[in-house]
């Protein structure tokens, strides 16, 4: 059963909101796909704050259109998934992660922001660090100089309190 005009122009209202707010877009072939299989995708998605859909392409490409993902409409062919999220590693992650575990997943390509991707580069792109991990080996590479500060400083009073001790256990007792 199609969507009415209505029903059409709401789908292409949520997608142009989530793609205002987007850094990445990722496009992929779900052709074939048992419905239990996309329903755990899903799950998948939302746990990592991206939002996943199976639209008409052509109610996408209205969506994208006049924004800087406007060159990835020429992609749109095809029974397409698409994944759109603001965390760019995140939404190649999870949407790489299921198609290797799926193979009738396939993904066909992406975009950031001005830029069209292959597959080969959305798969680069999910083998980087998420942002929460890039931002734990930043903090841990600031801390690190400060960290070794405290514990120089701490080796002084542990030296000197050392070696008392062993100036006291050298003393014959009196």
């Amino acid at each position: 059963m199609g969507l009415n005009l209505e029903q059409k122009q709401e789908v292409v209202a949520e997608v142009a909101k989530q793609v205002a707010s987007a850094q990445a877009i990722v496009l992929a072939e779900n052709r074939g796909m048992p419905v239990a299989a996309m329903t755990q995708l899903r799950a998948k998605a939302r746990a990592s704050g991206v939002y996943f859909r199976v639209v008409k392409n052509t109610l996408v490409r209205r969506a994208v259109a006049e924004t800087p993902f406007a060159s990835l409409a020429e992609g749109m062919v095809g029974p397409l998934a698409y994944g759109i999220g603001s965390d760019p590693v995140a939404v190649a992650k999870v949407l790489s992660d299921f198609a290797k575990a799926n193979e009738k997943f396939v993904i066909r390509g992406g975009a950031m922001p001005g830029q069209v991707m292959s597959a080969k580069e959305i798969a680069a792109l999910a083998a980087l660090p998420s942002r929460d991990e890039l931002i734990a080996k930043l903090l841990g590479t600031m801390q690190a100089p400060i960290a070794k500060f405290v514990r120089t400083l701490n080796d002084v009073p542990g030296k000197f309190v050392r070696t008392l001790a062993a100036v006291r256990d050298a003393m014959p007792a009196a």
